[in-house]
């Protein structure tokens, strides 16, 4: 999917939310805006679209209903503040990269001049991170939650990266416990801590248990590493701590060697977004609403049904 037939979708997504919102639930143009982060101009904009276009014919198209119905449902299920989905893709590349130009585009309507984002380590995270900093037209400033300087540098194909990196200059997993202990009382690294609960917001990836997984493509873990982890009830992780299906961490060896955010430091901060879809990942990203990890989802519509199915 090309950039801009990716921003055609979150037009069209837009446009259905601002039409379900106003007929639907009542909302005043106002909240409206608020909601989905543009002017309230933008939002009388966007519903005449939705006439012009037939969304609305007395009702909205059963295709919006039914992903609109779907987020609100994840809303009220988790206590989410938000849930926004993308259509499915022909494929886990697609709609990783949809997922992540959707999010970028919802990162970028809410940060203010001068507002800090916490990323994550993993692939669709990263297609965020370029993604926004070839978006902007200011300087993002933009704070890693992990070490593993790599995975946070910008696309090499991309000659516009407009983000200041704050990065944990330490990589994502330590050859011991003292050693990350060690490396975490540095004041370089205790600098980039200090400013982690200070960001707007933050956006994470949510990793399955899968042969897909970043954590294993990139070599962090092994595959004999996976095996133990599966048969110790993990079902995926975020940050790169391992969780059950109730998303309670998963106690290993490999856990204390880890320079990443813990899952008690994110569950304290503010306007955590998750960044996953398809349907290997459903349990992950089960497991991360039930611990409480997500504030908002960015995901697709045929995995936004499949997590109601299966909670």
């Amino acid at each position: 999917m090309g950039t801009g037939d990716a921003k055609l979708d979150y037009e069209n997504i837009l446009m259905i939310r601002a039409a379900w919102y106003y007929y639907m639930e009542n909302y005043t143009q106002q909240r409206i805006s608020e909601l989905l982060g543009v002017s309230r101009a933008r939002v009388i904009g966007l519903l005449e679209k939705a006439r012009q276009t037939g969304v609305i014919q007395f009702r909205i198209r059963q295709d919006g209903n039914r992903y609109i119905k779907a987020e609100q449902d994840l809303i009220s299920r988790f206590g989410l503040k938000d849930v926004f989905t993308v259509p499915k893709a022909d494929s886990l590349a697609n709609l990783n990269e949809s997922i992540a130009q959707a999010a970028a585009m919802y990162i970028i309507r809410r940060l203010k001049g001068g507002d800090f984002l916490n990323v994550g380590y993993g692939d669709t995270t990263s297609r965020v991170l370029n993604h926004l900093a070839m978006a902007a037209e200011e300087p993002l400033n933009m704070v890693s939650l992990t070490g593993g300087v790599n995975y946070y540098l910008p696309n090499t194909s991309s000659n516009v990266f407009n983000a200041r990196l704050y990065l944990i200059p330490s990589p994502l997993l330590l050859s011991s416990q003292k050693l990350r202990d060690s490396m975490r009382q540095e004041p370089v690294v205790e600098e980039v801590y200090r400013m982690i609960p200070l960001s707007r917001m933050s956006v994470i990836g949510i990793g399955s248990m899968s042969r897909e997984a970043t954590i294993l493509k990139n070599g962090v873990l092994n595959e004999n590493d996976f095996t133990i982890l599966k048969l110790q009830g993990a079902v995926g992780d975020l940050l790169s701590h391992f969780v059950d299906r109730e998303g309670k961490l998963i106690s290993v060896e490999q856990d204390r060697q880890l320079m990443s955010t813990s899952l008690e430091d994110l569950r304290m901060l503010e306007n955590v977004i998750g960044v996953a879809g398809g349907l290997s990942k459903v349990d992950a990203i089960l497991a991360a609403l039930r611990g409480g990890y997500v504030d908002i989802l960015i995901t697709d519509e045929e995995t936004a049904q499949a997590l109601l199915e299966q909670s």
